[in-house]
């Protein structure tokens, strides 16, 4: 298992409460002495973590470009699945599955941002192509908010190929775009169902929307055209959430 940086308070404090043993080192800046530092002392102590209290200059150098509040951690971290692992988790479940399928989103914060709504959601995996699209990163681990530690990413050759192998396995794909023909408050989200969402500002691209069973879209009261990625994947997937419950 390889490992990564995570930074911020909340995804220190994710990993140590979380999953602890996976922490190999807590670094904090010595000029913050706050109750959220003393927090995270209290949780590394509990895990047998050391905690290195660090200039603001050392953990700029650490840190890179990121914006870490003074807060680090090395944490052992899951590496994303492929498509014989999606196959697996796919046979293992016991409920129909719900699926976010993201065609090319470039942002990492709005990748961490849809792998922390489909944390909410109970979504079983987030799936995405390999090239030309966010990864799992320092950026996507902190957004996220221990989401990438909870939810399966997972990297495809191509996306399209992979909705072909959905349907085949009697789950309905439902892509998201401006022109749908129906509004989502109207589409089936009860069942086995993948939820298929564009890149900012290009959409779905053509072999995509080409595997959808529908699309469909959500509706615009105000001036804007369209929301951001991740806003649109809550939105669809607390909708989906509502109408299973129901089911």
């Amino acid at each position: 298992m390889s490992t990564d940086l995570v930074f911020g308070y909340h995804a220190v404090r994710g990993a140590l409460g979380r999953d602890p043993e996976q922490v190999v080192a807590v670094w904090l800046d010595r000029q913050r002495r706050d109750k959220r530092s003393r927090e995270l002392v209290g949780l590394a102590a509990g895990a047998g973590v050391t905690v290195s209290w660090v200039t603001r200059a050392e953990m700029d150098a650490l840190a890179g470009d990121a914006v870490h509040q003074g807060m680090l951690a090395r944490v052992q971290v899951r590496a994303a699945l492929q498509e014989p692992d999606l196959e697996d988790l796919l046979d293992r479940l016991q409920t129909p599955p719900l699926l976010l399928a993201l065609d090319g989103v470039t942002d990492p914060h709005n990748l961490g941002a849809c792998l922390r709504s489909a944390d909410a959601a109970g979504v079983h995996a987030v799936i995405a192509p390999r090239d030309r699209a966010a990864g799992l990163s320092p950026v996507v681990r902190k957004v996220a908010s221990g989401a990438t530690e909870t939810v399966p990413f997972v990297q495809v050759t191509n996306l399209a190929r992979t909705l072909d192998a959905l349907r085949r396995r009697g789950i309905w794909v439902l892509g998201a775009a401006g022109e749908g023909d129906a509004v989502h408050f109207d589409a089936d989200m009860a069942g086995a169902l993948a939820l298929v969402l564009g890149a900012e500002g290009d959409g779905l691209r053509r072999l995509t929307r080409e595997r959808c069973d529908q699309l469909i879209a959500i509706p615009m009261c105000g001036q804007v055209e369209s929301l951001n990625v991740s806003v649109a994947a809550g939105v669809l997937l607390f909708e989906a959430v509502r109408q299973r419950r129901l089911s």
